[in-house]
């Protein structure tokens, strides 16, 4: 099976190409390393480093899965636009070109601020934020195509290569010994490999939007006591401090249609995976991390 990868320089595209090779595809990535990293991308891929959105037609594809994403400036519209509405336009048209089926990564920020808890799938969409909106279009975009097509809406996914959120921003604030900031909101965590597990099945099953998630969530606080744990520091967790109007108290989904379908269920204990990521973070460079959400000061 010839299979595209969109973003496969990147934290979860690099990982998926792995997992897509040793299952038998030939893969063809596209990556402009705006956030990726070349040296991640696994030998046997294929790589075409240039922007989504000006990706030539790269031939004959039996599957896509969709994983490039701006997100890195929260005031950059115009690029989030370009990236993630007419990028995935894009690619939306590959698909029907070729009749590939569809696997797209969606942010759980979809559902806004303050939804339920947990979120049911089917709950009203209330996007926020460029990030959040662009992805959301791009998700209609698909619906609306014709194609057949998998939505993944993840939880926040950890791991080695992961370069944003909470865990790599608390590991290089702590190696370069500046002060760490902890707010009072809590996540549903799930480690890289578990989503990749569910990915690839869903290459060959179901149909639609589905939660990636654990069911579980917890405290910013404690992932912080797990990276410091996990670096051999002593664990003294700072002032929690009030969150951003721009950031949800929780965001916790509801996995259970996810695991009807597929047979799945989020397995990496926190503490194991954010181990494995600080292993990952101590032999290679992290020269910077990434956020969505609005940074004081």
């Amino acid at each position: 099976m010839r299979t595209l990868v969109t973003g496969a320089a990147g934290f979860i595209g690099s990982r998926l190409s792995e997992a897509l090779l040793s299952h038998g595809h030939e893969v063809v990535g596209v990556d402009d390393l705006s956030t990726g990293r070349a040296d991640s991308v696994p030998s046997g891929v294929e790589l075409l480093i240039g922007d989504v959105v000006d990706m030539p037609s790269l031939g004959q594809v039996d599957l896509i899965y969709h994983c490039a994403a701006s997100y890195k400036d929260r005031e950059a519209w115009e690029q989030d636009a370009r990236t993630n509405v007419l990028g995935t336009i894009r690619v939306v048209r590959e698909a029907q070109r070729w009749d590939a089926r569809l696997v797209y990564f969606q942010t759980s920020l979809c559902y806004g601020l303050t939804p339920e808890s947990p979120v049911p799938l089917g709950a009203p969409l209330d996007p926020r934020g460029s990030y959040a909106v662009s992805k959301t279009a791009g998700e209609r975009y698909i619906r609306d195509s014709g194609v057949a097509y998998v939505s993944l809406r993840l939880a926040n996914i950890y791991g080695p290569r992961n370069l944003s959120g909470p865990v790599p921003t608390f590991y290089k604030r702590l190696t370069e010994n500046k002060p760490v900031t902890i707010v009072d909101s809590r996540r549903d965590f799930v480690f890289v490999d578990d989503l990749v597990w569910v990915a690839v099945r869903a290459g060959a099953a179901g149909y639609g939007p589905y939660h990636v998630a654990s069911g579980s969530d917890v405290s910013i606080a404690e992932v912080y006591c797990a990276v410091a744990s996990a670096m051999g520091l002593t664990v003294t967790v700072p002032a929690i401090q009030p969150r951003g109007d721009d950031d949800a108290p929780s965001i916790l989904l509801d996995p259970s249609e996810t695991e009807r379908t597929f047979g799945w269920t989020a397995r990496t204990p926190l503490v194991d995976g954010i181990a494995r990521a600080v292993e990952w973070y101590r032999v290679n460079d992290v020269a910077e991390t990434f956020t969505h959400l609005r940074m004081a000061g």
